[in-house]
């Protein structure tokens, strides 16, 4: 799928001699706390920031770009250069997965593996292992009880009806979807929408591609658009598809662009995205 979440996140000196356990992929490593954390993930450096640990971070990816004071580089992070990473002087590589997990670890760099979050506890999780191998344990504890007593605050207000509204959100313009199997799709569940993507054949990815006819005879009330940066995609470009001008959230206005910075996360800024979708679906 063109538009998955992905996590990459590296660095290697040592910042002191508090010694730290960490799972990578089903494998334990021993580490210091690092002191050169290199983050090739938007996600996984949000993160490390506000768990306290920005000032141990010496070089973030190029999608990387909150908060703006992150020390941007032209590293990518969906093709990990090795030569590139290890010249930063890395102690702690993350990863969404482990394309590069082998070459880093030859070098002697330690890796962990972060997957993109299926759920929020997930999320939480992965905010409390980075809190607790970069020394920012109690920070991130603290962080991770203040998104759940948020999001449980904007949960509470959501609408209770019989029949929920019902959604297409879209993550690019070749109409791959987020069904509630998905990080996302638990986001629009809890905001109080019926989501079209549930049900459409995926191969159990929870990402299915749904079709331009499949939407159109949905006739959702509520478009939510992920893909405003990378695709060009708006409500004037969305009421322009063939059959698009008489689905219900096209006539009523109800096609929302978010920020794909935050819609694309499942850091601690999953509040906004929360916060955006209830505030849609308080409308309808």
């Amino acid at each position: 799928m063109s538009r998955r979440f992905a996590i990459l996140v590296l660095g290697a000196l040592t910042l002191s001699t508090v010694s730290t356990t960490i799972t990578s992929a089903g494998a334990s490593v021993r580490t210091q706390r690092p002191a050169r954390i290199v983050s090739l993930s938007p996600t996984a450096t949000e993160m490390l920031f506000a768990v306290g640990a920005g000032k141990q971070v010496v070089a973030v990816d190029d999608q990387s770009n909150y908060p703006s004071s992150v020390p941007k580089t032209d590293l990518s992070g969906f093709q990990p250069n090795v030569e590139a990473i290890a010249g930063y002087n890395p102690d702690l590589v993350v990863l969404s997965d482990s394309s590069a997990k082998s070459q880093l670890e030859t070098l002697g760099i330690d890796v962990l593996v972060l997957p993109a979050a299926k759920t929020l506890d997930d999320s939480y999780a992965q905010i409390r292992k980075l809190g607790k191998t970069t020394g920012r344990a109690a920070k991130a504890k603290h962080l991770v009880n203040e998104i759940r007593s948020e999001i449980a605050n904007i949960a509470r207000g959501v609408p209770k009806v019989k029949k929920q509204p019902t959604v297409y959100y879209e993550l690019d313009d070749t109409y791959f979807s987020a069904d509630s199997s998905t990080f996302v799709g638990r986001l629009l569940k809890l905001a109080g929408f019926a989501n079209i993507a549930d049900g459409a054949k995926s191969d159990g990815s929870g990402y299915p591609q749904l079709s331009a006819e499949a939407v159109v005879n949905a006739n959702p009330d509520v478009i939510f658009l992920a893909d405003s940066k990378c695709c060009g995609q708006d409500a004037k470009t969305i009421g322009g598809r063939p059959g698009f001008a008489d689905v219900k959230a096209v006539k009523d206005g109800n096609v929302v662009v978010l920020n794909e910075d935050i819609a694309q996360r499942w850091g601690p800024r999953v509040v906004n995205l929360l916060r955006t979708l209830v505030k849609e679906r308080k409308s309808q």
